[in-house]
């Protein structure tokens, strides 16, 4: 085929054929971008033709949160779920942000309202309340800072108290705890994709895969943390890879990850556990296209939790 700078991105991921049903839409919404002066900001667990081919910002929720302040756009185009649509609204208000499918929910954000943070606040008051920026608008307002499991050890740590809340991932806080002194009280909710992964899955990945260096997400459950080689967020793994270079790595997580590493790092074999998010692949570029073209389904934040849920983004950004 000729040279495609776009499809040169991806072409160690996607075949030749599948590539084809995907150039139209690509090379459509790059001319879309242009018109409407539009970026598009890319979760890590999105698929390759995302995050490699049209994605002009790629990360995990940190680095999104960060870019999407600095963003200079007339128009912000968020590949990934609801809340993290929000979060670039909150950190860029005056912009339009886009979300291709307003249905890309989460199972985590979905487990906790901001009714249940205020029964937490009864239950133990005068702990501080972090939320996880897989959360909802509603409960970043009624929390006093966000975290990501990129941050969330030094989060907890910043606040200086001896005991927190932390919310609504219950495997993130149970692994961080394992990490600090400060004592977390812990939301029982959890990924649907995390969840699922068991520590007999890893101990057959290492018997199928000798040599195999297994890297697990801290929204695993901690005794498959506890079995793994390495846990740190979808940044940090994206980071040991490049630096270590391992012949033969797993990354417990969701599954367009690995791709997404491979792509630039070929000398790396990926073996790939397979627990695909639902709701990221509600993304695809047919719906990024139609998002530009249409300009929907803008993300709107209500004005009574515009300054409180910011407010809990800022103080999280602003932990060194």
């Amino acid at each position: 085929m000729p040279f495609d700078p776009i499809y040169d991105r991806v072409s160690r991921v996607i075949p030749p054929v599948e590539w084809a049903a995907m150039e139209e839409d690509a090379k459509a919404i790059l001319e879309l971008k242009r018109q409407r002066r539009a970026v598009i900001l890319a979760h890590n667990y999105q698929t390759p033709e995302i995050f490699h081919g049209v994605a002009d910002i790629v990360g995990d929720s940190l680095a999104l949160a960060r870019e999407a302040e600095k963003a200079d756009a007339d128009v912000i185009v968020l590949a990934g779920v609801h809340f993290m649509a929000e979060t670039a609204k909150l950190m860029n208000p005056g912009k339009i942000v886009l979300i291709p499918d307003a249905q890309a929910g989460c199972s985590l954000a979905e487990s906790i309202t901001a009714e249940d943070v205020a029964l937490l606040r009864a239950k133990y008051p005068g702990r501080p309340v972090v939320a996880y920026v897989n959360t909802s608008a509603e409960v970043k307002a009624a929390s006093d800072i966000c975290c990501t499991s990129g941050n969330a050890k030094k989060v907890v740590e910043s606040l200086g108290v001896p005991e927190v809340i932390m919310l609504p991932d219950e495997f993130l806080a149970q692994n961080v705890a394992k990490e600090t002194d400060v004592k977390i009280i812990a939301w029982k909710g959890h990924c649907e994709v995390h969840e699922r992964f068991t520590p007999g899955e890893i101990e057959q990945l290492r018997a199928a895969h000798p040599g195999v260096v297994i890297l697990a997400h801290p929204e695993c459950p901690p005794e498959v943390v506890a079995v793994s080689d390495f846990s740190g967020s979808t940044a940090v793994m994206a980071d040991y890879v490049k630096r270590e270079k391992p012949a033969r790595v797993a990354l417990i997580t969701e599954c367009s990850m690995s791709d997404n590493i491979a792509q630039a790092n070929p000398g790396t074999q990926f073996v790939r556990p397979c627990n695909l998010c639902p709701h990221m692949k509600r993304i695809t570029l047919g719906n990024i296209r139609r998002a530009l073209e249409e300009m929907q389904t803008e993300v709107t934040i209500p004005e009574a939790l515009f300054a409180p849920a910011r407010r809990a983004v800022e103080r999280m950004l602003a932990v060194k």
